[in-house]
């Protein structure tokens, strides 16, 4: 079967992601179950036919793959979807994993990402984080909120990402959109570029290194919106692994600075529910006085204890969500528990 065909079959499924790995038929996740599009095995010149096809849609050279063992890109086939791919070499030969993103952006509400994350939108500067796991959703809440600025707002957003996920129209912002590495060499590089180009909104779209993290600390003291991401999970270890990413005598300072730029961390997860589909949990870290002195005097472990016991209106916790869940009967308890950051206070809860 043809790359195209197989892709087109895998949208009308409704699946999340393509897998192509020797040794196994093409497989598409639908609602976090495999589903095989061909039948018997693919060989590894299969799937290497597979792979060079996507980089022909692409127009991207496979020389890319060749000389560093893996590769990320973007590309779009015509009224089937927009696909970002990663294709690697195992074991002497080539797979490919294919995320399957829509053409239109994500609404907010089917999304079902509450309103009081994508009030976010409305903030002028400082640095929001949206954290998670691999495939958690945190480039479609990205994109939500991208859009609710673009719509509301006259601003320039620009946009880093690798690949781009999501095009943005002008609206009453304008957005330009950056791609790593075919529009800029590094995510520091097109950050630090960023600032020279008179922007309102930046959305980087992963903190990767300790370069990046920097510089978007200096975005984000310097007036400017910046949105990004990092897979990690719930506030606390996100500040955690930020202020851990820089050496040890820097990390008095930078928890200094960090209290003051970051205006929240959004936290979120795909739970899968009794009826076999997943539906997204979110936590939601605001950034009041109590929670800066933390951060600034390295108490970051009471900072699920703010989150968790709800004094504070602006703030959403996730074992809260999932007890809630658990109370609607859309998910059991025991899967309630697998997801919860503090599983022994909310089996006592539930």
């Amino acid at each position: 079967m043809e790359l195209v065909e197989l892709l087109r079959q895998a949208v009308s499924l409704g699946g999340s992601d393509v897998f192509i790995i020797p040794g196994s038929g093409v497989m598409v996740k639908v609602n976090n179950t495999m589903h095989r599009l061909t039948d018997g095995k693919m060989l590894p010149p299969d799937t290497e036919v597979l792979v060079r096809n996507m980089y022909e849609l692409t127009h991207r050279d496979y020389h890319h793959l060749e000389e560093s063992g893996d590769d990320d890109f973007s590309f779009a086939i015509q009224d089937v979807s927009r696909f970002r791919c990663n294709a690697y070499k195992q074991r002497g030969t080539v797979a490919a994993i294919c995320r399957i993103v829509n053409f239109a952006l994500p609404d907010a509400t089917e999304m079902g990402i509450p309103k009081i994350v994508m009030e976010l939108a409305n903030l002028r500067s400082g640095m929001v984080l949206v954290t998670g796991p691999a495939g958690s959703g945190k480039s479609t809440t990205l994109a939500c909120l991208v859009d609710k600025i673009n719509t509301e707002r006259e601003a320039h957003i620009i946009t880093i990402e690798d690949p781009i996920e999501y095009l943005h129209r002008h609206k009453k912002s304008l957005v330009s959109q950056r791609e790593v590495p075919n529009d800029a060499a590094t995510f520091s590089r097109a950050l630090r570029a960023a600032l020279r180009q008179a922007p309102d909104v930046v959305l980087l779209g992963e903190m990767r290194d300790l370069d990046t993290i920097r510089t978007a600390i200096t975005a984000a003291e310097t007036g400017h919106l910046l949105l990004s991401t990092l897979h990690t999970i719930g506030a606390a270890k996100t500040v955690d692994r930020i202020i851990d990413t820089f050496p040890a005598e820097q990390q008095t300072q930078i928890r200094v600075q960090l209290s003051m730029v970051l205006k929240a961390v959004v936290s979120q997860r795909l739970v899968p529910t009794k009826d076999g589909q997943r539906v997204p949990v979110f936590e939601l870290m605001t950034v009041n006085p109590a929670i800066q002195n933390m951060i600034r005097d390295g108490r970051t472990h009471q900072i699920d204890n703010v989150i968790f016991g709800g004094s504070d209106k602006t703030m959403i916790s996730m074992d809260a969500e999932l007890q809630r869940l658990v109370r609607d009967g859309s998910i059991t308890r025991e899967t309630a528990l697998v997801y919860a950051a503090n599983p022994e206070t909310l089996a006592k809860r539930i």
